[in-house]
């Protein structure tokens, strides 16, 4: 029994992080945390754009010289 205390004491971070885990999976939840995801990262890709246009356009022009 004192094993299993110490077990569960020593593991109890990766024990609540699998509990986590198997309620957004069993809920679908993953499928909003993806999306948020993405969405956060367009938002990131959108604002360097903006800022870097003309470094942009140039990186672009580089790779379909490559091409």
């Amino acid at each position: 029994m004192e094993a299993l205390k110490n077990f569960i004491y020593e593991y109890r971070g990766a024990i609540i992080g699998g509990l986590i885990a198997i309620v957004i999976l069993c809920t679908r939840l993953y499928m909003l945390i993806v999306g948020i995801i993405l969405i956060a990262l367009g938002i990131f890709i959108g604002n360097y754009i903006q800022k870097n246009k003309y470094e942009v356009k140039e990186k672009i022009k580089n790779l379909i010289d490559r091409l």
